[in-house]
């Protein structure tokens, strides 16, 4: 009796289109649920009867590669199917004909490196949105071939509508509605880059015409036009697609249903468009700009604010400030007393700050600093609004907040709309969770910091942290947007205590 044939194939729709794309480089997905990993995971396998065929498919994290129904995990549904061999300790797969799939990560920037003088003809990228573009355009350089197979690359995503993802593929979605443009799903582009500028058209040639120094590019290494210009599409997907998904895991689609509108718009319709209201603290567009800030800002100075959070559901960060530029964060899980303490004190350390200049959320556990960092700054939230000082008069005014958090708030939403603040490249593309960089989850965070009604004596508010917690849903908190708030700390306490940070 014959042994039972074993068959693995992509389902109609999403899958079959991806796995059908001729393009260089397809981006897929824009949603949760229509089977984006499982059809890279189909893709990588295409040539491995190829002897000399070799891929890699990035996570952002080693950890997100060995989580759970994660890359490492779903391998194991196909590639036994294929005789192939895993490698535990590699995170890497052999195949009968001696092709090889590896899993990797770019956890820091610096890990793109260690990939120079690579050859790697299948390259894969697993939620794109988490990588950065220096991350991707230095890999793509590595995307060679010797093998006799076109060098390619596949990358699947979730929108993100602030990420360079957003920005490169923006032809196919409709700036009006944030929608991905039916006519356009899996229609290829060509386009290439020089320096961060994009030149595109419909056709080699088209592109080509506009390249100006690709002429003399030619002329000198006898290349053709299509060995420097890549063809790219952009295709979505719906978790409506992904029928074995909806039998095994019905629930998954109602937990897409209970999310809040805009993370719903964007995980289960694949919008790309924020949602943004007039009681925003912080504005959409301004508070973008912290990110690719090209203005001058204020570096005078060394400060660390640090909200915390000792063995509970919200997360302890501590963050580094040169000026009003946010140089680098650390990010830890449920700490204990004596982690927090080394967290904060190894920062401090280690960029040379003062206690002085120290700032920590006194509320609750945060008190438990008081007394181990002698004369760091306690930031007590729920305090009176602090008088500030005219400078031209010298005459000092009340502000008309309900307290200093809200106070802070503010403050720190008008400083943020005058373009005075700053979020450095290294400390937005670190990792807040296994979900998020730290980019992300602040602009998830933003959209929690409201005004509220002004109360009966006609001071305003921001909503409580109950309202913000719904917002942001699982019971989370904005633990970066209150770190970043606490910065104002320093401009409310009188001038000549601070003159001499740095």
């Amino acid at each position: 009796m014959k042994p039972a044939i074993e068959i693995c194939k992509p389902q109609p729709g999403y899958q079959t289109k991806a796995l059908a794309c001729e393009a260089d480089i397809l981006i897929s997905g824009g949603q949760a649920g229509p089977g984006k990993t499982f059809a890279l995971l189909l893709e990588s396998v295409r040539n491995t009867d190829n002897k000399n065929f070799g891929g890699v498919i990035f996570r952002r994290t080693s950890v997100q590669i060995r989580s759970e129904g994660g890359l490492w995990d779903t391998s194991f549904e196909l590639y036994p199917i294929c005789k192939a061999q895993p490698k535990e300790t590699t995170l890497e797969w052999v195949f009968p004909s001696g092709a090889k799939i590896k899993f990797s990560h770019l956890e820091y920037e610096k890990n793109k490196l260690d990939w120079q003088g690579s050859q790697i003809t299948f390259l894969g990228f697993d939620e794109l949105t988490h990588f950065s573009d220096t991350q991707f355009f230095y890999l793509l350089s590595r995307n060679r071939s010797t093998c006799g197979v076109k060098p390619y690359v596949r990358a699947t995503c979730n929108p993100d509508p602030d990420s360079w993802v957003a920005k490169l593929i923006e032809w196919w979605i409709d700036s009006e509605t944030g929608y991905p443009i039916h006519e356009r799903e899996g229609v290829i582009r060509y386009f290439i880059r020089y320096g961060t500028d994009y030149i595109w058209g419909d056709s080699y040639k088209e592109v080509a015409d506009k390249a100006f120094f690709l002429p003399a590019l030619l002329e000198k290494s006898g290349l053709k036009e299509s060995d420097f210009i890549k063809s790219i599409s952009f295709l979505p997907g719906s978790i409506y697609e992904n029928k074995i998904l909806l039998t095994k895991n019905p629930e998954y689609l109602g937990n897409l249903l209970s999310q809040d509108e805009q993370t719903r718009m964007q995980l289960l319709e694949g919008n790309w468009k924020v949602a943004i209201s007039d009681n925003d603290i912080y504005n959409y567009y301004s508070f973008a700009g912290i990110f690719d800030n090209v203005k001058d800002v204020e570096t005078n100075g060394s400060y660390i604010t640090a909200d915390i959070a000792m063995k509970g559901s919200n997360k302890f960060v501590v963050g580094f400030w040169r000026g009003f530029e946010l140089v680098d964060i650390e990010v830890m899980d449920k700490s204990d007393g004596k982690q927090v303490i080394d967290l904060i004190s190894e920062v401090a350390k280690y960029y040379n700050v003062e206690n002085r200049y120290i700032c920590y959320d006194s509320d609750g556990v945060g008190s438990y600093i008081d007394g181990f960092i002698r004369g760091a700054v306690p930031f007590n939230g729920g305090i009176p609004a602090k008088e500030i000082v005219d400078e031209a008069s010298g005459v000092k005014q009340k502000e008309n907040y309900f307290n200093l958090k809200t106070q802070c708030y503010y403050r720190s939403g008008q400083r943020v709309d005058r373009g005075e603040m700053k979020v450095s490249s290294h400390c937005a593309n670190k990792m807040y969770d296994n979900k998020m960089t730290v980019r992300q989850r602040f602009v998830h965070e933003r959209r929690a910091i409201k005004r509220d009604k002004v109360d009966n004596d006609g001071k305003l508010k921001i909503i409580d942290k109950a309202e913000m917690k719904v917002i942001l849903g699982n019971n989370e908190s904005p633990d970066l947007m209150d770190m970043f708030m606490m910065r104002e700390i320093f401009e409310l306490t009188p001038r000549f205590i601070f003159a001499d940070a740095g």
